[in-house]
């Protein structure tokens, strides 16, 4: 198991499903990641109030973190979150752990900068932000054009 190399914070992911009609799934989650302890375990601290965020969701969050970490380690600190309780279901708060490991990852070099693109819901600082309609495979395309120049 490897271990995060460096510190990535303010990561958030912000989870908005419908499921049709009415009702679907909340999550909001802001964390820290700490590279690991000299024990190389992945570490959970909650620092959140518990009507920000109730104890009984903390289970599907490490399931989601561990899921998005993919055999890294890491300490993270949960240091902010968000609770909708008509909408609040295990599987929002799954996702929104999984896409806040991911995206620690990624900023932290671990994982490929274009599976960012597939992060849905994550933040982090330094994410580039695309345009509205931003595909990342129309930029070759698009820099062929301008080298080519006017016709």
């Amino acid at each position: 198991m490897t271990g995060l190399p460096v510190p990535v914070r303010g990561v958030s992911a912000r989870v908005m499903m419908n499921k049709g009609g009415c009702g679907g799934y909340y999550a909001y989650l802001v964390a820290d990641f700490e590279p690991p302890g000299p024990d190389g375990r992945t570490d959970l601290v909650n620092l959140v109030p518990e009507q920000r965020l109730p104890a009984d969701l903390l289970p599907a969050v490490r399931a989601g973190i561990e899921l998005g970490l993919d055999g890294v380690a890491a300490v993270v600190r949960l240091t902010d979150g968000g609770v909708y309780d008509a909408d609040a279901w295990d599987i929002g708060y799954r996702t929104a752990g999984a896409e806040t490991a991911r995206a620690a990852l990624v900023a932290a070099g671990l994982r490929p900068a274009e599976e960012a693109d597939a992060l849905r819901w994550a933040q982090w600082p330094g994410r580039p932000r695309p345009w509205p309609g931003h595909n990342p495979r129309s930029e070759a395309l698009y820099e062929r054009i301008r080298r080519a120049g006017p016709r």
